[in-house]
């Protein structure tokens, strides 16, 4: 049987999953596939370190040139994280005709542009299902199966980490560093847990998809990110009493003039709707076409078996296209669609808190001053306190920009009455 050569760049979490699973079902792959995949050369930075799961030590290399110079191996995989040496290493492989497979949002978000270009320019294929929520197949998806749709927008919780954390807050009245302390406990967060709870992380591959989406590569300068670390029980119990939820939520949608918005940040959203039932560490995307509709994409966003079984995917597409090749390269650039909207002229709803002194007069002249500046209230509710107390006051805010309600939040931090800065969290009601 015909024998496809492999480059592993990488052995952890990742990479040691690919090559067990690769191992294990080297038959399935073999009757399925009509060919074997065969790992021919592994790149880690230490020969020595224990790991896992144990690779034959003539597979070993320090060098991954070594998978670039080596004729034998025809696909390049690159788990090795970071963006410097894996974007050094995925040029090379291009160059060399290599396919390319990886799993790194981050390069990707980060050097995408860069990286497709090389790919058309060398007619290599590159391929990438492990860089967005792991063993959910979305990037196929939006790519292939939705090919003859406009997307009309993309909602993801597609950060597990966030997501747990939320989750335990809303569950069981705990704050914020609770929630982390015990996700950190549970493995389920890094020691050093920020690119998961400042939001970048979701960001990295919420650029992955906006691009997909859109036909242009979306510059980590123009997507809007905010992270959970300002989230509360407070919060939490309010929204929960208006109807809502609150996710970590990547937000990319096109308006009719074909402008992109592509924004990560914390949302209110109505617990009727599914996404709000997507608790712990699982992954889910809606994802809305103009000839397809709604659909929902769900399942394990993280963790080596999935993410494996991704990159399995992808090795399997990148054997095929060594044999039929083909006119795409993992992304196709169009002019169908316009430039991103800055944050400043999004427009959304909003949860608004406010810690007010209790006495008369204090809602009228918040009202006042989102009144002047045009925007409405839908709702509010205010706790009972003793007169002259502070108070949390709670106000749903109709549509408005974010540059309004920036200028009607310094106005309101102004008042005598308003003893912290207000805390604004926008709504997502998903119609």
């Amino acid at each position: 049987m015909q024998q496809i050569g492999i480059g592993l760049a990488g052995l952890g979490t990742v990479g040691g999953g690919v090559f067990k699973h690769l191992t294990k079902n080297r038959i399935l792959l073999m009757e399925r596939l009509g060919l074997e995949l065969v790992v021919r050369k592994i790149a880690v930075r230490d020969v020595a370190k224990a790991r896992a799961v144990a690779a034959p030590a003539e597979l070993m290399t320090t060098s991954w040139r070594d998978l670039v110079e080596d004729p034998g191996v025809r696909i390049v995989v690159e788990l090795m994280g970071g963006t410097d040496a894996a974007l050094e290493l995925v040029l090379s492989a291009i160059a060399k005709g290599k396919i390319v497979v990886t799993g790194n949002k981050a390069l990707l978000a980060e050097h995408g542009r860069e990286i497709f270009k090389a790919a058309a320019k060398y007619q290599v294929p590159v391929f990438f299902e492990a860089a967005a929520a792991g063993g959910v197949p979305i990037i196929k998806s939006i790519r292939e199966a939705f090919i003859g749709n406009h997307i009309q927008s993309i909602h993801g919780i597609i950060n597990g980490t966030s997501n747990y954390i939320l989750t335990r807050m809303t569950a069981s009245g705990m704050g914020f560093e609770d929630a982390l302390a015990e996700a950190q406990r549970m493995g389920f967060a890094e020691a050093d847990p920020a690119l998961d709870v400042n939001g970048w992380d979701a960001a990295h591959k919420a650029i992955i998809l906006a691009s997909l989406a859109y036909g242009f590569w979306v510059g980590t300068d123009k997507i809007y990110v905010e992270g959970i670390e300002r989230i509360t029980a407070e919060d939490i119990r309010f929204a929960g009493e208006l109807g809502y939820c609150v996710k970590l939520l990547a937000i990319i949608k096109a308006d009719e003039k074909g402008e992109i918005e592509a924004r990560v940040h914390p949302a209110l959203i109505p617990r009727s709707h599914v996404l709000a039932s997507v608790n712990g560490v699982f992954n889910a995307i809606a994802v809305r076409g103009d000839v397809v509709g709604d659909t929902l994409f769900y399942g394990c966003g993280a963790g080596q078996d999935p993410t494996a079984s991704a990159v399995i995917s992808d090795l399997a597409e990148a054997a095929a296209a060594l044999e039929s090749p083909r006119r795409g390269f993992g992304f196709t650039p169009h002019a169908l669609y316009g430039n991103c909207k800055p944050i400043s002229s999004v427009v959304s709803e909003y949860y608004l808190r406010i810690a007010v002194v209790d006495k008369p007069g204090v809602l009228a002249q918040v009202a006042g001053i989102l009144g002047e500046l045009n925007i409405g209230i839908s709702s509010v509710i205010q706790p009972e306190a003793q007169e002259g107390e502070s108070v949390p006051l709670v106000l749903m805010i109709h549509y408005a920009t974010n540059d309004q309600m920036q200028t009607a939040l310094a106005r309101i931090a102004g008042l005598s009455v308003v003893k912290r800065p207000p805390r604004m969290i926008r709504v997502e009601n998903l119609a």
